[in-house]
């Protein structure tokens, strides 16, 4: 039999298949929180400046007028010092750039497995690491390790979600772990109302990647890169012990060798194919555009939500709550005949583009519809269209380069997000 068979044979979601993506689904929330740390970590208070009485004084004449713990409030990051919020920020994505590169094609020659535990065990390490830093330097330093780690991390993490079960629950479980990355901003936001320090704050993000390392030494090694790599018994094995765990007993696998290893074109597979292959390469710039637009718009309402006036917390979890009906919505229209994926993707970008268009024309607060509303809508929009374009790119491409070519976009998303950190580094601080 071939793998989709065999995955048919021993449940293509099995309950033990369900714990299995609940571990990596719950990573998604801890990766959220390292992602959104900078936003109320990083926090701006109110100060007001007043002459410098003293030579040599650290405080640079500057007296915070509201009570937060930031690194801004510690190390007296405003005026000139101020782009150094925007710098840690731009180093953590820097670092989940250096990972998405490194970390996708080790986990194709090594194995997932073990590229996911090491990039993880080293996450919860620099993370404390941040908690702990004795100055703006070693603080800086460690959210490019961190980011590092989070980057390849999290690109290993969606493989497995998508690798453990059969391919008819590709979607539903791309789109858990989209939905958990939603939740995990929502409970960031009320961890940093409930846990205000800032080092405390950083110390109770990072204390459930412990737990959940623990819990995922124990998942076993993708059965498809097994098949894939020609590790036909070990895959069967798994396979098998899928079986035991779901409650089907021990069923007899045999798996035949019928991976295909060429493009649609009979050439040998790789990432150039990307751009040599005539519809590929289509495809590919179109998306590539999509992927930008998406990123563009999500990251940057999110990353923004705490400059929002008021209560800055309740403002970071309302751009993540509000992504959850995205998910469902999504769901629905995709996998209808007379909507299918282009069309959707196409109707959620536009009705994203107008919202965000539109908080030009209206007022901050003070009436219904005002541009905090309306960037909500545009978030909830874009989420979903980000939702379709992960499930729609996996499918548009083939087998044998499919997570390339996720890896290539996750570079292009990432330099995109530190464009926009140095833009807002240099012209708004």
């Amino acid at each position: 039999m071939d793998l989709e068979e065999a995955f048919q044979t021993v449940g293509e979601f099995g309950r033990h298949q369900k714990r299995m993506v609940t571990v990596l689904v719950f990573l998604q929330v801890y990766m959220a929180c390292q992602s959104m740390l900078i936003v109320l970590v990083g926090a701006v208070p109110e100060y007001h400046k007043q002459p410098v009485t003293e030579a040599g004084d650290t405080t640079n004449g500057v007296t915070f007028t509201e009570d937060v713990s930031s690194i801004v409030t510690e190390w007296f990051l405003v005026k000139e010092e101020a782009y150094k919020v925007s710098l840690a920020g731009s180093l953590f994505f820097a670092g989940v750039l250096i990972g998405n590169v490194l970390f996708g094609p080790l986990s194709d020659k090594i194995g997932r497995k073990p590229v996911f535990l090491t990039g993880l065990f080293f996450e919860v390490l620099f993370g404390y690491g941040t908690a702990l830093a004795p100055s703006y330097e070693v603080f800086a330093l460690s959210r490019l390790l961190v980011g590092l780690m989070n980057g390849g991390m999290a690109l290993v993490c969606f493989v497995l979600t998508q690798e453990y079960v059969g391919k008819s629950y590709w979607a539903m479980t791309g789109t858990l772990t989209n939905m958990a990355f939603a939740v995990g901003i929502s409970l960031f936001a009320a961890l940093g109302y409930c846990v205000r320090p800032w080092r405390s704050l950083a110390t109770a993000a990072n204390c459930p990647g412990l737990l959940l390392f623990l819990l995922c030494v124990t998942l076993p090694e993708s059965p498809r890169w097994l098949y894939s790599r020609g590790h036909t018994k070990q895959a069967e094995d798994i396979l098998q012990y899928f079986a035991v765990r779901n409650g089907k007993g021990r069923i007899p696998i045999k798996l035949c060798r019928t991976v295909s290893t060429s493009t649609p074109d009979g050439s040998s597979p790789g990432v150039f194919q990307l751009v040599t292959h005539p519809v590929l390469r289509r495809r590919t710039v179109v998306l590539m555009y999509v992927w930008y637009v998406c990123s563009l718009v999500y990251y940057g309402l999110t990353l923004n939500a705490s400059e929002d006036k008021g209560n800055r917390y309740l403002s970071v979890a309302m751009y993540g709550l509000v992504e959850l009906p995205a998910y469902p919505l999504c769901m629905y229209f995709i996998n209808k005949q007379w909507a299918g994926r282009r069309k959707s993707l196409a109707v959620f970008l536009a009705f994203a583009g107008v919202s965000c268009l539109l908080t030009m024309f209206v007022p901050v607060s003070g009436c219904f519809l005002n541009a905090t509303c309306l960037a909500l809508v545009g978030k909830l929009m874009v989420s979903a269209a980000f939702n379709i374009v992960y499930v729609y790119t996996s499918e548009l491409y083939p087998t044998v380069i499919r997570y390339r070519q996720h890896c290539m976009f996750n570079v292009t998303l990432v330099v995109l997000l530190l464009s926009i950190c140095f833009f807002y580094s240099r012209y708004v601080y």
